[in-house]
């Protein structure tokens, strides 16, 4: 592998349905997974306490859910459960 950051970041493809906001949530959602991964090792190997990595993983979600509401996903004007 010549590329580090291919090992220590690797994506997946995505077989979703292709529109814009899709193909950047589910980069956010790689990224998201990747990091807490590694937050994970650290706190399994103790570089990192339960509660820094806890810290760290609920500002990841934090991010994350402000990504998908930004991109609209899971939201349409005819959703039948009130949730916009």
């Amino acid at each position: 592998m010549s590329d580090h950051s291919d090992f220590f970041s690797p994506r997946s493809r995505y077989y979703g349905a292709v529109k814009p906001e899709n193909l950047v949530f589910n980069a956010n959602l790689q990224e998201f997974s990747n990091r807490v991964t590694l937050l994970c090792g650290l706190e399994t190997n103790g570089k990192l306490s339960p509660e820094e990595a806890y810290r760290e993983i609920k500002s990841l979600w934090k991010q994350l859910k402000h990504s998908k509401k930004a991109l609209g996903i899971g939201q349409s004007s005819y959703d039948s459960d009130g949730d916009h």
